[in-house]
């Protein structure tokens, strides 16, 4: 009898494949809400979320054809006899040390009916899996958060009708790969057709995505539509909502680079908010605090019962995101400068980079036969916000290519000096998750070993929108959507192009 050896430490993954049928016509891919799907599926999370992540083998026994055969392209082939053997001493040997955890890639399964004679007979389920490692100690609790990410391969299933049971009675495991190593991607994102039905189940109106890596914006995708029935383009104008903060810090930074501004000069010489005139904390306001947002305003004023500015605590003493502070910081940089913002940036980061479709005003230039409109979840419009005074927190107008080319500026230290590049990228102030912090007008992922994200994320009514810089490898990933959900997209494309560091990202958010 063969023993196969099942082991996470060694990625000899189970369960993962392929599609080995090579006559696939006449077949048709199941809904998510058909009956099959949702059968197939159940037959799914028991096999695993119940036998393999527990170690309960009488899922395997109960769920496995007599027939069963397992095909895994490193260890060759085993019946269900030999393959039980091989999972109750490898993996499940002791159940008191057991450390791998399967977790199905959501939106990876497909199912396929299987006839014969117009009589459903069977079906093939194809997906792609990733496997966790508990890091704990021996005889600790299995806890996700002592998890790390440890594989990814592929799998077919051929599941057929016995008796009325639903049973497993095939399985192909192969492209087994470790997290760190190149694979070959899903169709999702790099196949206009499939993304753009994606889109639509999603209700995701419109979805532009900017790829970087070596420090330049390699890859422009913009799926969608602008309105009904209008394609949108790659060159789609997007609001970009709080994505604006990120290009007024830059402006400051910039100017601080040039020896025309400094981070830790009190910004009452040049503006003070008659809300507070009368408050010793205005006095304590520099732009070191509002870039990592330490004022102790609340985000906007509004939201106090006065509808007037104040101070919730000290500034300087902990964080508080707000947008109210960096309107501060502007009135002050247009003091000073005798420009407003739209004219400092335009100056200092739009013109010399060519960004020839950003600007913080609504005006003229605005081509809006490429607006993408903003939706709710009902797919109701919003009407566009046509700020005439720059706000420099929110309301942006850009397109994923300027954006891209921006982060890529900032990423590679475009017109700021080693010293102010530091400042920026260092931790100012903790954020309330662990391994989150603000440096300089962004926030940073911490992941350990001097591994670290520059991150920014933008939220309004039909706007969301995200970005992840990793200075040391020098990739980068660039999210814009029109609709008041569309962070439900983040998840899968963290996944699908920062891969491991994308799972880093979405561990440290989830602590």
């Amino acid at each position: 009898m063969k023993i196969i050896n099942l082991t996470c430490s060694y990625l000899k993954i189970f369960w993962i494949g392929i599609l080995f049928f090579t006559h696939q016509t006449g077949f048709s891919q199941e809904e998510k809400n058909s009956d099959l799907y949702k059968i197939i599926m159940s037959r799914d999370s028991l096999l695993f979320n119940i036998g393999f992540n527990t170690c309960d083998i009488t899922q395997f026994e109960n769920l496995y054809s007599d027939q069963f055969e397992f095909f895994h392209d490193k260890d060759g082939t085993s019946n269900k006899t030999e393959f039980l053997e091989s999972f109750k001493k490898g993996l499940c040997g002791s159940p008191a040390t057991y450390k791998c955890r399967r977790e199905l890639v959501e939106g990876s399964s497909k199912i396929y009916p299987l006839y014969k004679k117009g009589v459903l007979y069977g079906a093939i389920q194809t997906g792609i899996h990733q496997f966790y490692e508990n890091i704990a100690a021996k005889n600790e609790p299995l806890l996700q958060k002592n998890e790390k990410l440890v594989g990814k391969a592929r799998f077919t299933h051929v599941w057929v009708l016995e008796n009325n049971i639903w049973r497993l009675k095939r399985s192909l495991s192969y492209d087994h790969l470790a997290v760190n190593t190149p694979e070959e991607k899903t169709n999702l994102f790099d196949n206009e057709q499939e993304t753009e039905k994606w889109l639509k189940e999603n209700n995701i109106p419109a979805l532009g995505i900017g790829i970087i890596a070596d420090g330049k914006l390699k890859q422009v995708k913009v799926f969608g539509e602008l309105k009904k029935g209008v394609p949108a383009p790659y060159n789609t104008i997007w609001n970009v909502a709080s994505l604006t903060k990120p290009v007024t810090s830059i402006v400051a930074l910039k100017l601080v680079s040039a020896g025309k501004w400094d981070l830790d000069e009190p910004l009452y010489k040049y503006w003070t908010d008659p809300d507070i005139a009368n408050d010793p904390n205005t006095k304590l306001l520099t732009t070191r605090i509002i870039l990592s947002h330490q004022t102790g305003f609340p985000n906007w004023r509004y939201m106090n019962k006065s509808g007037k500015l104040d101070f919730k605590f000290k500034p300087g003493t902990q964080y508080q995101y707000s947008g109210e502070g960096m309107e501060y910081l502007r009135k002050a940089l247009e003091k000073k400068f005798k420009k407003n913002l739209n004219q400092l940036a335009s100056e200092l980061i739009f013109e010399p980079l060519k960004m020839n479709d950003t600007q913080y005003i609504w005006n003229d230039k605005v081509d809006i036969s490429r607006y993408a409109i903003n939706y709710d979840k009902s797919s109701n419009a919003y009407e566009p916000v046509k700020n005439k005074t720059a706000n420099a927190a929110d309301d942006l107008l850009t397109t994923i290519e300027d954006y891209g080319t921006f982060l890529c500026s900032v990423m590679n230290s475009d017109g700021l000096n080693k010293k102010v590049f530091d400042e920026m990228n260092s931790h100012q102030v903790a954020q309330n998750k662990k391994d989150k912090y603000f440096g300089l007008g962004f926030e940073i992922y911490d992941f350990g070993n001097g591994e670290y994200a520059l991150s920014h994320g933008g939220a309004d009514q039909g706007v969301q929108t995200l970005f992840f810089l990793l200075p040391k490898t020098k990739q980068g990933l660039l999210i814009f959507t029109n609709v008041d959900d569309g962070y439900k997209v983040y998840e899968k494309l963290l996944l699908h192009y920062l891969r491991e560091n994308g799972q880093k990202l979405i561990d440290i958010e989830k602590k």
